[in-house]
């Protein structure tokens, strides 16, 4: 799985069962497994079906953390991220990509303004990782190591 950038600096501590997470997928199966995951990590959960249905439900209601598709139709998940990115009240929320293609998508995500992308298939305990960092819960640490060890081999 490939890490494109480290989250944004976490506004407030939150724990997992304060957050919010937004899943944007056009895909239902994989709605439902990514809601799964993080609902048994106590993690609160909203669907949206592509990028225009989340951008809708963002104004109702302000997610912590972004989980989107990159191909979706309407709006995919680029113009997602930065649609979120040039709102004042989004702009620094941690959006995680997930694609299978993460090479051919690696510069597009790094101008869309994406926090995190991950390659599919991806260890489920990594997508959590980044959301536990993202939202500056104290278990993150092992994943901040990491990517501290990453850093300076680069």
């Amino acid at each position: 799985a490939a890490v494109v950038a480290m989250p944004p600096t976490p506004r407030v501590s939150k724990s997992a069962d304060q957050t919010l997470v937004l899943v944007a997928d056009d895909s239902k199966v994989v709605r439902i497994k990514t809601g799964r995951l993080l609902a048994q990590h106590q993690y609160q959960v909203a669907y949206a079906n592509d990028g225009l249905d989340a951008v809708q439900q963002m104004q109702a209601r302000l997610p912590d953390v972004v989980i989107t598709d990159v191909e979706m139709p309407g709006m995919d998940g680029f113009e997602l991220t930065r649609q979120i990115r040039g709102n004042a009240q989004t702009a620094q929320l941690p959006v995680i990509m997930i694609t299978a293609a993460d090479d051919r998508h690696r510069e597009q995500a790094d101008c869309a303004g994406v926090s995190v992308l991950l390659g599919k298939p991806y260890p489920e305990d990594a997508l959590i990782a980044h959301i536990r960092l993202a939202m500056g819960q104290d278990d993150a640490m092992p994943l901040r190591a990491a990517h501290s060890a990453l850093d300076a081999l680069a």
